[in-house]
């Protein structure tokens, strides 16, 4: 039943986004048309004269070009893609960018994108790729370098360069990075006259304290600690967090090495399967990003974990916890340090676009010095040019990214460069195999036991010892 659904899901956003480029122009007339009334029938007229110019996309100088991205639309990030869009357009009269969400888990996008990608479609221009996704998707995409990204590319963090680089071609260019951020309420703390916790077990009895003396106030939908707990791509997040820190490697090892079924997995494993129900609601398991926030945002939790998108949303004026929450690394276990998983996003421009030069343009230009200063602070997007770092504005309305600026940089990557081509297989097996033990289905030792011998069929690799 779960991979019917994943497939009916699929392929009705294939259906919805068709519709959608069948009627270009239609959904987003509100905010593009607002011209005076002399205009927009000049506009109709001129459009009415053309009717045999359409035999050709070079038909007519008058004649705009479209170029469509598939973009996300996690907190406010769609609002924000077509604003980008929007300023593109200013720049560019002679060009239509137009902005397609696709679906929140990353499962279900990577799904959609491949939908297209086989058919080798000209519909979407440019791609929203995650991070893991280059070495998977790469032989879709053009090299960006030979449409002038050799001269922005020092601008952007290295590591993310060169995860983007395939044979030695940029088959992305980054966006936004990301990286796992333990938000709490300061306000809470400060109240039970506690700290904020650094390991999983302070954590743990932080959240249990807060959430005992909450709920005797008389707030009976209160929580210790929400995350991401549903089984796709944001549990293996998570999940990896809880095992590196923990001593427990990488899943995989850089050398390609099958290191997840080792003592120090298990025991945290086990751990964040005994949050559920206790300091975590028994919905965690269904929650993904936006389901964590929007309890964590209602006052309803002393503790969550999130990407810093959420920092934004969460000083919003419409906000309960407005001025009264900040963030820090994520608990560390056995190892002694916190870890926090890499994440982020790119832009990739399709093989089968039919305007690659001009789709080029358009994902440098979102990826520019001026756009992530404006997603940075807008939407607390994490900058992937260096420079930004140090603006004073991205600072002031985000003090974290310089305080965390170590975590971001230092973050730790999925296993997705020794797995390639087989990165989201290897992912699907290891959430499904987290969640069953988080869901009392198994235990993590016989959890962990099965995964191996399934990583061991897929990859090959051989059993090895876990580094952190």
């Amino acid at each position: 039943m779960f991979i019917k659904k994943k497939t009916f899901i699929a392929l009705m956003m294939i259906l919805i986004l068709s519709v959608s480029l069948l009627t270009v122009g239609c959904s987003d007339s509100k905010v593009e048309n607002q011209e005076s009334n002399a205009t927009t029938t000049e506009a109709t007229n001129t459009n009415d004269s053309k009717t045999d110019e359409s035999q050709s996309d070079s038909s007519s100088a008058e004649d705009k070009i479209v170029i469509t991205i598939a973009g996300g639309a996690v907190g406010n990030e769609l609002e924000l893609t077509k604003r980008a869009a929007e300023m593109y357009t200013k720049k560019h009269p002679n060009v239509e960018v137009k902005v397609l969400d696709t679906p929140d888990l990353a499962q279900d996008r990577l799904g959609l994108y491949l939908q297209f990608l086989e058919a080798k479609s000209p519909d979407i221009d440019i791609y929203q790729i995650d991070v893991i996704w280059p070495g998977d998707l790469a032989e879709h995409f053009v090299d960006l370098y030979k449409y002038g990204a050799k001269d922005v590319v020092d601008k952007h963090f290295d590591a993310i360069i060169k995860n983007n680089t395939v044979d030695g071609k940029l088959v992305a260019i980054p966006w936004f990075t990301d990286a796992g951020l333990l938000y709490y309420r300061k306000d809470l703390l400060e109240k039970y006259n506690l700290e904020v916790p650094k390991t999983w077990d302070e954590l743990e009895r932080a959240a249990k304290i807060i959430q005992d003396g909450e709920r005797a106030e008389g707030n009976s939908d209160f929580w210790g600690y929400v995350w991401q707990g549903d089984a796709y791509e944001g549990l293996t997040c998570d999940a990896l967090e809880w095992i590196y820190s923990n001593g427990g490697g990488t899943i995989i090892s850089p050398d390609k090495k099958i290191t997840i079924n080792n003592p120090n997995a298990i025991e945290i494993i086990n751990k964040a399967a005994s949050w559920v129900g206790t300091i975590s609601p028994d919905g965690v398991t269904g929650m993904a990003e936006e389901d964590a926030r929007n309890m964590w945002q209602a006052g309803n939790a002393a503790f969550m974990r999130n990407w810093p998108y959420a920092y934004s949303l969460g000083n919003a004026d419409d906000s309960a916890i407005k001025g009264k929450f900040d963030v820090a690394p994520l608990p560390a276990g056995k190892s002694g340090s916190g870890a926090a998983t890499l994440g982020g996003w790119q832009l990739a421009v399709s093989k089968y676009s039919k305007h690659k030069e001009i789709a080029a343009d358009v994902a440098l230009y979102l990826a520019s010095y001026e756009v992530q200063k404006m997603r940075a602070i807008e939407g607390s997007f994490n900058p992937t040019i260096k420079e930004l770092y140090s603006d004073k504005d991205v600072l002031k309305a985000n003090p974290f990214m310089g305080r965390l600026y170590d975590v971001f940089i230092n973050a730790v990557a999925r296993p997705s460069t020794a797995t390639s081509p087989n990165y989201n297989n290897v992912s699907t097996l290891f959430f499904k195999s987290v969640y069953s033990v988080l869901t009392g289905e198994k235990d993590a030792q016989t959890a962990l036991e099965e995964l191996e011998l399934d990583l061991q069929d897929l990859t090959g690799f051989e059993i090895g010892e876990p580094k952190n």
